[in-house]
């Protein structure tokens, strides 16, 4: 066992650990900072020749910031909003104009909504009443409460990691051990997020999507483990946390980050996770097929790793690299 080190590896430890430090704080901080909405699914509900008057409108106030479609009327557009097709939508009918949101699926795209709702208003001198077709509970109407449950998400997978590498050694019993952590796991994280009154819905539905989530991130944390050993494990966990956490699009939403990185961070398991647990929760699984297809795909991978017959390399018997006495001597 190696009990001093050189200069050299001090040296390249404090620098590696300035490089994570730097990295979390880029990570975290960046797409913080040039967050933005691009392309953000927007639906129109509208006589036909407001339709292009509005279309022009919300692009002039807000250039690349939705993605706009055309419903049938104010029922489709409310069901369009439901099943997760869209944040939110523009309807004008004999009532009015109405713009509707879905704090559920995003506080801060509720409230871009809310503003443009707003600016349409004064273009048109009138107000323009304002709908959350789907509502955050009472208990947590800004989302805070499903945004700061991320981190522990992601902690849970990794300490499950690492407890099961420390004190398990075999492939089969740590198999079994992720599985059960996910499930003992995902069920105290839902159960005190239900207590806090931060999600409704299927409780069912919730643990599923926690379990699923701490069961796919051990289990490809310790496959990596189990063929590139520690570095592979370590990598990965950093890989989840440095950049899969910040990037879960659970603060604001995936069209909210820099192009391109919100759609990254949902092919990682925070994001895929927080997206699914969004849908379990508010509506009613619409929306999730998707993020359960990217964590069952980490958990299936995982779990090959897992089991996977691997060559190691043979230690040196210590005897055999010791040279005896008697043959120094001679």
């Amino acid at each position: 066992m190696r009990t001093s080190s050189t200069w050299g590896h001090l040296v390249a430890l404090v620098l590696g650990l300035a490089a994570l430090v730097s990295l979390a704080l880029l990570a975290f901080a960046w797409p913080a900072l040039n967050a933005a909405p691009r392309d953000v699914p927007l639906a129109i509900a509208a006589p036909a020749p407001v339709v292009a008057e509005l279309e022009q409108n919300v692009r002039s106030n807000a250039e690349g910031a939705f993605d706009v479609t055309t419903v049938a009327d104010r029922a489709a557009a409310v069901a369009a909003v439901e099943d997760r097709e869209v944040y939110g939508a523009l309807v004008v009918g004999p009532q009015g104009a109405e713009v509707l949101t879905a704090s559920a699926a995003s506080p801060a795209v509720a409230q871009l909504l809310t503003d443009v709702a707003g600016r349409l208003g004064d273009s048109q001198g009138a107000a323009v009443q304002v709908s959350d077709v789907v509502p955050l509970p009472a208990d947590d109407p800004r989302g805070v409460g499903l945004a700061a449950g991320a981190l522990p998400l992601v902690l849970g997978g990794i300490a499950t990691a690492s407890a099961l590498r420390m004190r398990v050694p075999q492939p089969g019993r740590r198999v079994a051990g992720v599985l059960g952590s996910g499930v003992v796991g995902g069920t105290a994280m839902v159960a005190i997020l239900r207590g806090l009154g931060v999600l409704e819905g299927n409780f069912w539905a919730s643990i599923a999507v926690v379990a699923l989530a701490i069961t796919a991130t051990a289990a490809a944390l310790l496959g990596l483990e189990h063929v590139a050993g520690l570095p592979g494990m370590v990598l990965g966990g950093a890989t989840v946390l440095l950049l899969g956490n910040p990037l879960s699009g659970l603060t604001g939403a995936p069209e909210l980050l820099p192009a391109g990185w919100g759609d990254l961070g949902q092919l990682l398991p925070p994001g895929a996770a927080g997206t699914a647990l969004r849908s379990a929760a508010y509506f009613d699984g619409a929306g999730a097929g998707a993020p359960l297809l990217v964590l069952g795909a980490w958990l299936a991978v995982g779990l090959v790793l897992m089991v996977l017959p691997v060559r190691r390399r043979p230690a040196v018997p210590v005897a055999a690299a010791t040279p005896e006495p008697s043959a120094v001597a001679r």
